[in-house]
């Protein structure tokens, strides 16, 4: 064994199960609780963890989320959201990282009920710049079909005055703000009370690119189960003319994060340029209320014109911000026949949204 993968398992003292609640101190609403209990409502089972440490001669425990859902025939496979989170003086090379997900793998295996095929990872670290390669998975992981999370998005820090933040937009992302308030859009905050609104828009956004959403129930339910955690805000903002909504968004305020979780705009009024408008507003909501990043979670890999989704990568790498790419979704296989007909029933259903995206945006040409 090389002395890098000797040093981590050193490192890594081991793995045991805990209460959900101890996920509520992750860094990322993905491996908190809050996350865990809310997927409980819609299928999966959560199941929480603490992973071991050795740290200055002391063992530091850090939470572990994982949830698991049934396929088929009594099978289930089993999901890390961003997972795991490393101790912050832990700076591991990239084959350390995938020692480390290994060993964890091979623990969780014993620790999961028996049917479950295979478990997926989507590693919270990365590299930053838009050229960047994404951090490496290597073997016995096997690249899943498609991603769970955006594996590549934009972070903004918020630290700097707000001048500064805007100065660091691209010049017609400003100029775009201040327009949309000089042709009379008006930004305001509500909840859940007004996600019909939201709803409608997004139902309209979802046709015209071709995305996938939940019913309504399922939003509606992200903001009841929010309520009951202190600590973090979830906000509904609507960007309106004269009355009526041009665009609406999601945010997620958690510790010192603000995340854009939902987005949606009418065909309408698109002049009007209220979808800049609410994201100053929200990054401006964040800074008050102490965050120090906005995450626009989500964007292509690269500035490839040909995706069919590069009009997203456009508009949210132009409000500054670094690029992150994190790997992905990778598998960890237990059972590898079952593994291998979920991987191409997964890669069909890409397929297929990827041709319905593409034609999308021949047409709208």
């Amino acid at each position: 064994m090389p002395a890098s993968e000797t040093n981590v398992l050193r490192k890594y003292r081991g793995i045991a199960s805990a209460d959900l609640a101890r996920c509520n101190k992750a860094a990322s609403f993905l491996q908190s609780g809050f996350w865990g209990s809310f997927k409980a409502r819609f299928g999966w089972n959560a199941r929480s963890f603490l992973v071991s440490w050795e740290g200055g001669g002391d063992s530091i425990d850090l939470p572990l989320l994982v949830i698991r859902r049934p396929l088929a025939f009594g099978i289930s496979f089993a999901y890390v959201p961003w997972g795991p989170e490393l101790p912050p003086d832990f700076f591991p090379g990239d084959s350390e990282k995938n020692e480390l997900l290994r060993e964890l793998a091979l623990a969780l295996k014993s620790l999961l009920p028996e049917n479950t095929a295979f478990i997926r990872f989507d590693p919270p670290w990365y590299t930053a710049g838009a050229e960047t390669p994404a951090p490496p998975i290597y073997p016995p992981f096997s690249r899943s079909a498609a991603d769970v999370q955006p594996p590549d998005t934009v972070l903004v820090d918020l630290r700097p005055p707000e001048a500064d933040i805007l100065r660091g937009m691209k010049p017609k992302w400003r100029y775009n703000i201040k327009l949309a308030e000089k042709r009379g859009v008006q930004v305001r905050h509500t909840g859940a009370e007004e996600l019909d609104t939201f709803y409608t828009l997004f139902r309209e956004t979802a046709k015209r690119d071709g995305i996938s959403i939940h019913s309504i129930g399922y939003y509606q339910t992200l903001f009841a189960h929010c309520a009951g955690y202190p600590g973090q805000e979830l906000r509904l903002y609507l960007a309106e003319y004269k009355g009526k909504t041009l665009a609406a968004n999601i945010v997620l305020f958690r510790n010192s994060i603000a995340t854009y979780l939902y987005g949606a705009s009418s065909n309408e009024e698109r002049n009007r340029m209220a979808s800049y408008a609410l994201q100053w507003k929200a990054m401006a909501d964040a800074k008050a209320l102490g965050c120090t990043q906005y995450d626009l979670f989500g964007i292509p890999p690269n500035a490839d014109t040909k995706h069919p989704m590069a009009g997203l990568y456009l508009f949210k790498t132009g409000f500054g911000g670094r690029i992150i790419h994190r790997p992905g979704s990778w598998d960890f296989t237990y059972k590898p026949l079952v593994r291998r007909v979920f991987s191409a029933a997964e890669a069909l259903r890409k397929g297929i949204r990827t041709i319905k995206k593409k034609k999308r945006g021949k047409n709208s040409l």
